[in-house]
């Protein structure tokens, strides 16, 4: 068995080509490395370019024939950067997937595994999400992602493919070994501003303490990306039965199945480290909300997954990443 992996050199497309690897799924790699690096490309086949470049695309099917997946990955996921740019946002991730999907539907490609993500739900009030929870994205990026679901879901009952979009919540840690990780020095989901407060010795600010939870921070599903890249295995593996008996196309929660506030985030994060970080409050920030996390039923009950590493595993990996990253230094060689 062989997947094409679109986007994966990035965070979780190479995560996912290592999970596919480990379990003897072997991959083709398309990345155009705009914010992936090529050292994180696993496996022995790599193509640099666009996911929706119809030549390279021939190409890659002529010398790999075999690929009977699709696992698409590759996008543009910066929310402020969506906001400022919705055009290039929608070109990328939308237009390009169209043109991409066409034309592998013409070599037989009618298996598609989507990266989505749970940033499409409406979540208020940090209660849990199940897949039928109301779609309301909020932004550009979210957007995005919904519209590449209808598209799928409509082409998917129209007879012309097959898809399964797996909704990931909030990843975080990286691939255990250390072959790939967040490949960025200043991350900005919550987390890595963690990381980066306590290592600088500045202050870590809790944006927003009145929200309708538990202790009035917000509230995330933390997924350990390794956990996230297991599910796109059994995905791959029961791509058939899933898809099957009159369900074309499927959309399945990924995540961990819990929530934890901000404020227990940061006491897990002492308990890691051994030290509590400077913490302060400071207001909302435009666009952010309660939050939400994964009710995952569908992913036991359609994968035979659930989630097994839990957030001290996510920081202990996320701070080991760091430390190994830092030291490669290959933004400088960019």
């Amino acid at each position: 068995m062989r997947a094409l992996i679109t986007g994966g050199a990035g965070y979780i497309g190479s995560t996912v080509a290592a999970a596919c690897l480990d379990s003897g799924i072997d991959v083709v790699v398309l990345d155009s490395l705009a914010t992936g690096h090529r050292e994180f490309a696993l496996g022995d086949a790599f193509y640099e370019g666009d996911f929706a470049d119809t030549r390279l695309l021939d190409r890659i099917y002529d010398e790999h024939p075999d690929i009977s997946v699709v696992v698409h990955c590759a996008a543009d996921i910066v929310v402020p950067d969506s906001v400022a740019d919705p055009l290039g946002y929608y070109d990328n991730n939308v237009a390009k997937t169209i043109a991409m999907v066409r034309h592998l539907r013409g070599r037989g490609a009618v298996r598609v595994v989507f990266s989505s993500s749970a940033s499409i739900y409406l979540a208020e009030d940090g209660s849990g999400v199940d897949e039928s929870a109301p779609i309301v994205p909020g932004s550009p990026y979210a957007a995005t992602k919904a519209m590449v679901e209808r598209i799928l879901a409509d082409a998917a009952h129209a007879g012309q493919l097959r898809a399964i979009a797996l909704r990931y919540f909030n990843p975080i840690g990286a691939e255990p070994r250390m072959r790939t990780g967040l490949q960025t020095h200043t991350p900005s989901h919550v987390l890595g501003r963690l990381i980066s407060a306590w290592r600088s010795g500045e202050p870590f600010t809790v944006t927003g303490t009145d929200w309708p939870t538990r202790d009035g921070s917000g509230l995330r599903d933390f997924i350990h990306v390794w956990d996230l890249a297991r599910a796109h295995v059994d995905a791959i593996r029961r791509f058939d039965v899933v898809t099957g008996d009159g369900h074309p196309y499927r959309a399945i929660n990924v995540g961990a199945g819990t929530g934890t506030t901000v404020r227990e985030l940061v006491a897990a994060f002492a308990a890691v480290v051994g030290e509590a970080p400077q913490v302060v409050d400071g207001p909302r920030r435009p666009g952010d909300s309660a939050g939400g996390y994964a009710v995952v039923d569908a992913a036991w009950t359609l994968l035979g997954w659930r989630a097994e590493l839990d957030v001290a595993q996510g920081i202990r990996d996320s701070l080991a990443w760091s430390d190994r990253f830092a030291a490669m230094d290959l933004d400088a060689a960019r």
